[in-house]
């Protein structure tokens, strides 16, 4: 992604309390609409929908729907990538329906989570 495409929040986002966490798993050929890596699609849609971050991991071993191991011995080139989000649950709530459009094969979960502290480095508490 160039720099031009970046965005950054305008101001420091105050994230505390009860909230949700996002995880999307697909596999790693996943494309949308043949033009970019699935995973890189909807990290974009995520940033751009303003919440307050996303990680992609890649999995190291497991399995899958079709039971196809991939640990040690690649068995699989496919691997899983989950994308990981927590963020307030109306925030979440209102990106669900661009995911679920956007995976057309994978796993959507989410789940409650209780945010204790969300720091950007930059000075967000005011005895600082």
């Amino acid at each position: 992604m160039d720099s031009t495409s970046e965005t950054r929040h305008p101001t420091r986002m105050q994230i505390q309390g009860e909230g949700q966490a996002l995880r999307i798993f697909i596999g790693q050929s996943e494309q949308w609409q043949g033009r970019m890596p699935l995973h890189e699609a909807i990290v974009r849609k995520i940033r751009e929908a303003g919440l307050a971050g996303a990680t992609v991991v890649r999995a190291v071993e497991g399995f899958g729907a079709h039971s196809r191991s991939y640990g040690g011995r690649v068995l699989s080139e496919d691997r899983s990538i989950v994308i990981e989000v927590v963020d307030q649950a109306e925030r979440i709530q209102a990106i669900l329906p661009v995911i679920d459009l956007m995976v057309v094969k994978g796993l959507i979960t989410l789940e409650p989570v209780q945010i204790v502290a969300y720091r950007t480095g930059e000075t967000d508490r005011e005895d600082a």
